[in-house]
């Protein structure tokens, strides 16, 4: 493909995606496809010729997208937002033509340094302590990872290694194996997966604690579980606490997590994925108290600053904890300004060597946006997730389960959990919104998230009237089958009564 077909191919396809998005409201949120609908519609080989682009696109249409969940719809409201803008379509398109691999300073000196900066942007738009940016003094500073789950991985990690570290230091008669079998970490039974998964990842039991009844897990718990595990000859290493967990939305208590850690010594990280873009509002300025007391946390730029996925934020305290823990020098790997330890090599900082140019997306997406339209964009999640709760109160049939969280509302039909069951059954049947199901202490519920690139008020007045019409409808069906159940009772009571008669005359 020359440059000339390239470009012809570059801005048909721009002009796929334009319509591919706007139209997005007139196609069903979720695929009717079928398992392997889509691999038999696909060659089982290579093709052995170049296909032209125009045929590509047309099997684009023809076989993948109906093949789609369609994350960007506005009828998307299940988990939490995986957003995008313009912004960062374009950035992705301009990473993946440059085309470079950012692992050290040298490799691009722009992606490293532009990550620092943009980070440095980030963590003051949400008013995080200064020992989180480059520019500062500090030992502190941001990375971009891919994901939450790996922003957790690596701060589990590292406080692994860094724990290993101190007990030999302070227990040399233990070897390495006894000291790492002895090691345990934290987190509440409300966590992400990620979390739990992390531990079989880093080889340490990750207990989950119980959170209280109203979700939120404190540092009272956390005190009782440490007591009893160090009188047991185990060593605390991490606690994990979440500012926005995934079935409700719930703020952990950071601060009295913040005080049994640093009583313990251990360390504390905060998965703020989706609740972390909140940061920014001063209407949420109580979600970032005891954040200067945390030695990590994460946030996922792809749930609220309307950057796609891949691009989660990472901030630690102190850098040297993670690159001690990390650091694997090849002489490959080396140049001239490794000694200058305000430019990192990022590959220090994560799991993999190779890194994305990221930092470009989310540059150009501020740009375009402007801190000022990224705020408007959360106060917007904020105000429909209101009206939404507000068309569940206002209809005597339905519940609220726990207080709305920016923009997620958990909901449930009232009574048994079959009807809730069976209303979201009918909606995944019928494919117009989506949401998923979420239970506490025995109660079924659904989860309502604002998603989509530009949801609007008269989306969620449709996804309001789906619900409630659904609802409607099997109300309406019970009654009929309770109907024909008494009538099937009544007759079968009439035909007991007639034999009882023929048996008395009959006597």
């Amino acid at each position: 493909m020359d440059f000339d077909e390239f470009r012809e191919f570059g801005h048909a396809s721009i002009e796929f995606i334009i319509n591919y998005l706007s139209n997005i409201r007139q196609r069903n949120v979720l695929s009717s496809v079928q398992p392997f609908d889509v691999i038999n519609q696909l060659p089982r080989q290579i093709p052995e010729q170049p296909e032209h682009w125009r045929q590509i696109l047309n099997d684009m249409e023809r076989i993948i997208l109906p093949g789609l969940t369609h994350w960007q719809s506005p009828y998307f409201n299940a988990f939490f937002p995986s957003s995008t803008s313009a912004g960062s379509i374009i950035g992705e398109l301009l990473i993946a033509g440059i085309g470079v691999l950012g692992f050290s300073w040298i490799c691009s000196p722009a992606c490293t340094e532009l990550e620092m900066v943009v980070m440095d942007w980030l963590a003051k738009f949400l008013h995080l302590p200064k020992h989180f940016l480059h520019e500062d003094d500090g030992p502190g500073g941001g990375v971009i990872q891919g994901s939450a789950s790996e922003s957790v991985l690596v701060a589990v990690l590292a406080a692994r290694e860094q724990a290993v570290r101190k007990e030999r230091e302070n227990h040399p008669e233990m070897s390495e194996s006894d000291i790492r079998g002895k090691l345990i970490a934290y987190s509440s039974d409300q966590s992400n997966s990620c979390i739990e998964k992390a531990g079989l990842l880093a080889a340490i039991r990750m207990k989950l604690l119980p959170a209280d009844e109203d979700l939120i897990f404190r540092g009272a718990t956390l005190q009782k579980a440490i007591e009893k595990d160090v009188a047991a000859g185990l060593i605390p290493v991490i606690c994990i606490a979440t500012l926005g967990t995934t079935g409700t939305c719930a703020y952990d208590d950071i601060e009295s997590l913040a005080s049994i850690c640093e009583q313990y010594q251990v360390w504390l990280h905060v998965d703020a994925a989706y609740a972390g873009g909140a940061f920014a509002l001063d209407e949420c300025a109580e979600l970032r108290r005891g954040l200067d007391r945390v030695d990590s946390l994460n946030f996922n730029l792809h749930k609220f600053m309307q950057v796609s996925f891949d691009c989660a934020a990472m901030w630690v305290r102190d850098a040297n904890n993670v690159v001690d823990s990390f650091n694997v020098d090849r002489i490959y790997l080396k140049h001239k300004h490794d000694d200058q330890t305000k430019i990192p090599d990022f590959r220090h900082w994560q799991i993999p060597l190779g890194r994305r140019f990221r930092a470009l997306k989310v540059w150009i997406t501020f740009r375009t946006l402007g801190a000022e339209g990224l705020r408007a964009t959360m106060r917007k999640h904020i105000d429909l997730a209101i009206q939404f709760e507000r068309a569940v109160k206002a209809d005597k049939r339905f519940e609220v389960v726990a207080p709305r969280a920016l923009g997620l509302v958990c909901f449930r039909a009232k009574g048994d959990n079959e009807i809730t069951a069976q209303l979201q059954h009918r909606l995944m049947e019928r494919k117009k919104i989506y949401m998923v199901k979420a239970e506490h202490c025995g109660r079924l519920f659904l989860r309502f998230s604002i998603c989509g690139m530009d949801p609007k008020p008269s989306d969620i007045e449709f996804a309001w009237t789906e619900i409630e019409t659904q609802l409607t409808a099997i109300c309406a069906e019970d009654q009929v089958n309770a109907r024909k159940a008494g009538d099937i009772t009544d007759l079968s009571h009439h035909l007991t009564g007639l034999q009882l008669t023929n048996e008395t005359l009959r006597r």
